[in-house]
């Protein structure tokens, strides 16, 4: 689905993954917020779990990653902003809101900028601050492929997951890689890993946002995470009196353990709803 969201930098077109199912906005909805130099791609299982039982999906590129025009935006403030105008042009009065990394940040300032269209939280592989190093960030100025490499490395906890996602034995690092270096090739006029991980280490406001949310919220984690760690998520949990729930994977929870995030994430919901 393609739909035009009136944001900061104008009209721009996004592309919406909807989990296989035409969109009917009188479902109840789940909004899903990829992380840096991701696309809609890495929500496809849990998407189409929730499009096939009774929800409403919205999987966005956001603005420059993939399929999504625009420049890449400059702060999470930001895009939660288009976020909320994306959620506005699909028609989409409340929702429940999941993140991933860079995404789980972009989820809980939306969900503080208009905490009554905001049903439920779900953070996975957050923390908060979310601070890069700077020898991370000077080694994408030079050579941000090298330096996509360095972040794969740390963001898987094993070679070949089972069962992982899309199949059993997978070689997740590969398929991780050739997403991010063809985001990366897909932006002309901007440093796509440059942009994404500044607006990670940038954003200031979270205990502020924490303040102003009013729904239910949970921390999915990896237990194994080496690029945002549980014990980074300790402050933004108390902050959001979050429930945690902390599963046997890296930071790329989504393809290590897909059974176990999505029984989580089903979990997370229904529990909001009680």
């Amino acid at each position: 689905m393609r739909l035009a969201v009136d944001g900061a930098a104008g009209v721009h077109e996004a592309f919406v993954y909807t989990g296989g199912r035409p969109f009917d906005r009188a479902l109840p909805a789940v909004v899903f917020v990829h992380g840096a130099m991701h696309d809609h791609s890495v929500w496809t299982l849990l998407a189409r779990w929730f499009a096939h039982h009774g929800f409403c999906v919205l999987a966005p590129d956001l603005p420059g990653h993939g399929k999504s025009a625009g420049p890449p935006l400059e702060s999470v403030e930001a895009i939660a902003a288009w976020l909320l105008a994306l959620q506005g042009a699909a028609g989409v009065d409340a929702a429940s809101l999941v993140g991933h990394s860079m995404g789980s940040l972009v989820a809980l300032e939306a969900a503080a900028q208009a905490p009554q269209r905001a049903q439920r939280l779900v953070m996975i592989g957050t923390a908060y601050p979310m601070t890069v190093s700077p020898a991370l960030l000077e080694a994408a100025k030079g050579d941000p492929f090298a330096a996509i490499d360095s972040v794969n490395a740390l963001s898987h906890s094993t070679l070949a997951a089972k069962p992982s996602y899309p199949g059993p034995g997978m070689w997740l690092h590969g398929a991780n890689r050739a997403l991010m270096r063809r985001l990366q090739m897909g932006q002309r006029d901007a440093n796509l890993f440059l942009d994404d991980f500044e607006v990670c280490n940038r954003y200031a406001g979270g205990l502020a946002a924490a303040a102003r949310v009013a729904c239910p919220a949970t921390l999915i984690l990896g237990g194994r995470d080496q690029m945002t760690t549980p014990k980074q998520s300790a402050q933004i949990a108390q902050a959001l009196g979050a429930r945690t729930v902390t599963l046997a994977a890296g930071h790329s929870l989504m393809s290590e353990v897909p059974d176990a995030l999505l029984a989580a994430l089903r979990a997370a919901i229904d529990q909001s709803d009680t």
